[in-house]
């Protein structure tokens, strides 16, 4: 196995490269028809699995102190939903120089869709931040954007079309709250057995990002949506995108710093504050924007990607700092003796 580690003198996170390879195939090879709809039932199921994973490993009284963490969720959903727009509205003076006003339409509605749940969760656990406040933050993120996105999307796109729907609501319950809720009711029979395999966790944290990745990617693939912008344009919007996010980045983590939030707290505000969900913006901007929505969603693709792949480098990153890591026992040995003018335990 130690031959078969990755060099360190390799600039690319291994990781990266799957991403990479992901995005490759699914630009040569798109789900079409029903391959399109096993894949996407396949992500769907992963999701799911990871969320039942989650239940079963995190006791009870982890859930609850996660619940109870309010202050987290309040700065995660201000940077979702008030920093994110704020920005987004900053960037209409980049229109018409780096922008055509199409494709600012697409990037301030990416400012307006709500957080990641799994991708979050999966780097907040790979780089061992706070993973229950990260489920929490993200579940509550989902929840609040399908009332608050397309409100915000009205009242800034000047659009009249609403995204809320019992639909909506259910598949969140469905396909995130209820296995969540099955793995903690049978925590008592499987919690163990989770326990000694946290490489099978890391294999699905890692795996429903590809999947994701693939479906998300083949569809743009399917819609032509690529072919749609000039390159100069393209270039523009990956350049604003790169700021945007570094951005984001930067402010959740030392302002969470300066909010006195500790280091597992601080990841998962990273990771849930900077993010944006593909999962839950593609059919919202399905009802908003109608027949462009192919357009419109373009700025949310590609700023899916990127902050998969850069989170992807910092998650590795944050696993690695020393006081992620547990503490070594000291082994120097202290002396007792009375009189010796030795050191007293």
């Amino acid at each position: 196995m130690k031959r078969l580690r990755w060099p360190r003198w390799m600039p690319i996170d291994p990781y990266i490269l799957l991403l990479l390879g992901t995005v490759g195939l699914a630009a040569l090879l798109p789900a079409r028809g029903t391959g399109a709809d096993v894949a996407s039932g396949a992500s769907t199921g992963a999701i799911a699995f990871l969320f039942f994973l989650y239940g079963a490993r995190l006791s009870t009284r982890e859930a609850m102190d996660g619940v109870r963490h309010w202050r987290l969720h309040v700065t995660v959903l201000a940077c979702t939903f008030v920093v994110f727009p704020l920005l987004g509205l900053a960037s209409r003076g980049l229109v018409p120089v780096f922008l055509t006003d199409p494709l600012y339409q697409g990037l301030l509605f990416l400012t307006l869709v709500p957080s990641t749940i799994q991708s979050s969760i999966a780097f907040t656990s790979i780089a061992r931040g706070n993973v229950p406040a990260a489920i929490c933050a993200g579940s509550f993120s989902s929840l609040v954007g399908i009332v608050v996105t397309p409100l915000l999307a009205a009242a800034l796109l000047g659009g009249s079309g609403g995204g809320f729907s019992a639909d909506s609501v259910v598949e969140i319950v469905l396909q995130l709250l209820l296995p969540f809720v099955a793995g903690q009711m049978l925590r008592r029979w499987i919690g163990g057995f989770v326990a000694r395999h946290k490489k099978v966790l890391g294999l699905v944290d890692r795996g429903s990002i590809l999947l994701v990745v693939y479906t998300a990617f083949s569809e743009g693939m399917v819609q032509g949506v690529w072919h749609q912008v000039s390159p100069m344009r393209l270039a523009g919007l990956l350049a604003l995108e790169a700021v945007l996010l570094a951005v984001m980045l930067l402010l959740t983590w030392y302002g969470a710093k300066g909010l006195g939030f500790g280091r597992a707290d601080r990841i998962a505000i990273q990771f849930a504050g900077s993010k944006k969900s593909l999962a839950a913006g593609l059919p919202m901007a399905s009802v908003l924007f109608g027949a462009q929505a192919s357009l419109a969603v373009l700025p949310l693709m590609l700023f899916h990607q990127m902050q998969l792949m850069v989170c992807a480098v910092i998650a590795k990153r944050r696993s690695r700092d020393p006081e992620a890591l547990p503490a070594e026992p000291d082994a120097t040995p202290v002396r007792t003796a009375v009189g010796t003018g030795g050191r007293s335990a």
